[in-house]
Formats: structure tokens, sequence, C-alpha cells
């Protein structure tokens, strides 16, 4: 499970210097691939964990009659919204050097 209250990243669009994307992998191409590539596994993380809040919340007769609203539901669904994006928290994490990545040995 991850830690989201470990983050301190921005939760809206922040510029960013790229020289200092670029310090890291040497091609500023490489630095978005590996960001890219943590927000996709951050993005999976995160929509197991809520998946597996919410099913407590499911029944297994559920259906459009029977929809009923449920305030937990709604406050956890809402505390998930309000998160950093995926993006935004990989950047974060690159920018800090959390991130471990290795560099595909070429075959020329």
């Amino acid at each position: 499970m991850m830690e989201i209250r470990r983050f301190n990243a921005p939760t809206n669009t922040v510029t960013r210097n790229i020289e200092k994307f670029t310090a890291q992998t040497g091609n500023i191409y490489e630095s978005v691939m590996v960001i890219a590539k943590r927000a996709n596994q951050i993005s999976a993380e995160l929509k197991q964990e809520l998946s597996k809040k919410l099913e407590d919340f499911s029944s297994v007769n559920d259906n459009l009659e029977e929809v009923f609203e449920n305030r937990e539901q709604i406050e956890m669904s809402k505390y998930y919204e309000k998160l950093p994006k995926a993006g935004l928290l990989a950047a974060q994490e690159f920018m800090e050097g959390k991130i471990y990545y290795r560099k595909a040995k070429s075959t020329k």
C-alpha cells in the first residue's frame, strides 16, 4: 500500500527546469520515459488500493433500483480525487532521486 502522505508533491501543474531533468539521465526524453513509467506504476498502485477499499462497500445484490448513497464511500472517493496526480508524484520522486532505473544496453 502506498503512503501518499510521505510525498510533498504539488497538486497542480508546476513549471520545472529542464536542466534538472537532463542532469540525471543526460537526455530529456529518457527522463520523461522514466517518469512516465513510474507514473503508470503509481497509478496502478493507487487504483488497486482504492478498489480494495471500495470492495467493502459493494454488495452482491447491487442493481440500479437499490443504489444508495454511502457517505464513507463518497468521502473515500473524494480523498483519492484530491491526491496529487501520478505524473506529479513520479516527477517529484525523480527530482529527489528516489527512482531506480537502468539503461538497456544498445545493440549497435
